[in-house]
């Protein structure tokens, strides 16, 4: 919505914008052990036995909502028949010596105790998927000319695999205000205005190959945003025209105008201009980028105002259309209006965000489905509200990501870009999920990751596969995801949001609907919701541990069909069985 959301002022106080990692966040195939963190614990024997750690239910604890939606028609079609899960006739393997082994609660935690969990999973499909590129990052327009957006740029490559296979959307408000595409080396336009945090810039043909060298090192797509609010459709067609040559397949979508509901207040349009106005201009775009580039496909509104949903899915465009919008969930910056979307932890952190994201993002979907149209959200993040606040840069935001990216692909929305930046730690936007070394406005070559980073790696290193069905009951703030992959091996994530400095590990129960033969784990943790940069996986600051390489699930015996096990707070766990 903004530049960049939760951006500084020009001249920041430090003590907002200093991130100051312990050290450096670098996705890597080592597992740096943290001390008092996730360790791997050796058990001999071929008899172990699940069993169950008993904990002390507290009277009216909040039961978790079912994670079982509805099936989206926007999703990748599945069977609408079960696929039960085969059973193997090969002999069970031998019992795992090697179990996952938790990071447990904080020194000095209350341990208030959380109703006991229950997941249930079912084998019938809810006809939505996981995609493998659901991931992806939004960037500034300008970000084009960047030239450490290169493939030969290991930095930025690393933090880009470590999210699967992305898509890097470039857009927001730089478009229409500091952006200037031009294949002839033409002068900068004096109305376009920028500051010394965000200088206006020119991006050409050159830049397209450049970034394209980064597409294909990190195998990954992109989307565009052709300038709208600087009436130039012929200036749009050749953007276009470029990028259709240059990316080829890569080249997922584009844009026309970021936020064009936003125009009449912004200035680029008179204050009565609105939708009709939208459509034909849109139009005559449309019209000028299909008679260069007629296979790409129009991606729009990419508004944050419903009502500009619905004439999009309708407009009369020669191209393939997939409707967009920007979702901020935390963006009433001081909750006058709404003090349920202002941004603090006790909103993060809580059912109600959960619920009305779902809510927001049903509503768009439903618009979609009708004109058989995808929805995709190619800008999102927590909060939209200028400079710091108690959600930025902690662990509470992986744990949101998680769940955010997930519930969304459940309920049939294929891509995500979460909005970023490539300015430095040190001033940048606090929401970013990356950011560059450097002193403040003098970035280097180096990237960093944050906590949401994590949580969206999280995500990413999820094989595709169909989502099932599950029940899950009890488990104060929890969230719980069922994937089937292609091998027919599954995948339960369970995203634990009680505080871990206050909530006692919860005793869950996975009921699988056949007996499993092998099992393994993976888990992201951290100490506090508000804890900066200790945010771990499987106990380092790096991607998950390959697969092949992870533990089995505490007390998994081979043919079991249910595990149990104590999870703790302020973690997402992903259970992966085999069968």
């Amino acid at each position: 919505m903004s530049d960049y959301p939760n951006s500084p002022t020009p001249d920041p106080a430090p003590e907002e914008t200093e991130q100051g990692p312990a050290q450096r966040s670098r996705p890597s195939p080592k597992v740096l052990m943290a001390a008092g963190l996730a360790t791997i614990v050796v058990l001999v024997g071929a008899g172990v036995g699940i069993s169950a750690l008993a904990q002390d239910e507290e009277p009216g604890a909040t039961p978790s909502a079912s994670s079982s939606p509805s099936p989206s028609a926007a999703a990748v079609e599945t069977s609408s028949a079960p696929t039960p899960v085969p059973t193997s006739t090969e002999p069970l393997p031998p019992a795992p010596t090697v179990f996952y082994e938790q990071a447990g609660p904080p020194a000095g935690s209350p341990l208030e105790a959380v109703e006991a969990m229950t997941i249930e999973v079912s084998d019938e499909p809810t006809g939505t998927e996981l995609p493998s590129n659901l991931i992806g990052l939004s960037l500034e327009a300008t970000d084009l000319a960047d030239p450490r957006m290169s493939g030969d740029n290991p930095e930025i490559v690393a933090s880009l695999t470590g999210l699967g296979r992305p898509m890097l959307r470039f857009g927001g408000n730089a478009v229409d205000r500091r952006f200037f595409w031009t294949s002839s080396n033409e002068a900068i336009p004096g109305n376009l205005e920028g500051d010394k945090a965000h200088p206006v810039r020119a991006a050409g043909p050159a830049d397209l190959e450049r970034v394209n060298t980064l597409l294909e090192a990190a195998d990954a797509t992109i989307s565009l945003t052709v300038d709208m609010g600087n009436y130039d459709p012929e200036r749009a067609a050749d953007m276009t025209m470029h990028a259709s040559d240059i990316f080829g397949d890569r080249l997922v979508g584009i844009t026309i105008g970021n936020e064009p509901n936003g125009y009449p207040t912004n200035g680029l349009r008179p204050s009565d201009w609105g939708i009709p106005d939208y459509l034909e201009e849109l139009k005559t775009y449309a019209d000028a980028m299909y008679e260069v580039a007629p296979e790409v496909r129009i991606v729009g509104p990419g508004t944050y105002a419903e009502a500009w949903w619905e004439p999009f899915t309708q407009a009369d465009l020669q191209q393939e259309k997939i409707l967009s919008f920007h979702h901020y969930p935390l963006s009433q910056c001081d909750g006058s209006n709404d003090p349920l979307g202002e941004p603090i932890m006790d909103n993060l952190m809580a059912s109600a965000i959960h619920d009305r994201a779902d809510d927001y993002r049903r509503a768009a979907l439903a618009p979609a489905e009708a004109a058989g149209l995808e929805t995709w959200i190619p800008e999102t993040g927590i909060s939209a509200c200028p400079g710091s606040n108690e959600t930025t840069k902690t662990h509470a935001s992986a744990l949101w990501s998680v769940d955010y990216a997930l519930s969304a692909a459940q309920i049939g929305i294929p891509r995500l870009s979460f909005h970023s930046s490539l300015l430095t730690c040190q001033g940048g936007p606090p929401m970013s999920s990356i950011c560059s070394g450097g002193p403040y406005l003098q970035p280097d070559a180096t990237f960093n990751e944050r906590a949401n980073y994590y949580g969206l790696s999280m995500v990413a290193e999820l094989p595709p596969g169909a989502f099932l069905q599950n029940t899950a009951q009890g488990g104060g703030l929890a969230y719980s995801y069922v994937v089937r992959h292609e091998d027919n091996s599954m995948s339960v994530v369970l995203v634990n949001q009680n505080d871990p400095e206050v909530a006692a590990q919860t005793d869950v129960t996975v009921t699988l609907p056949a007996a499993a033969r092998t099992s393994s784990m993976t888990q992201l943790a951290g100490p506090s919701y508000g804890a900066e940069d200790s945010t771990i996986i499987d106990g380092a600051f790096a991607a998950p541990v390959p697969a092949g390489e992870r533990p089995a699930i505490p007390g998994f015996v081979p043919g079991a069909e249910s595990v149990q096990l104590p999870v703790t707070a302020g973690t997402v766990s992903v259970f992966n069985f085999t069968f």
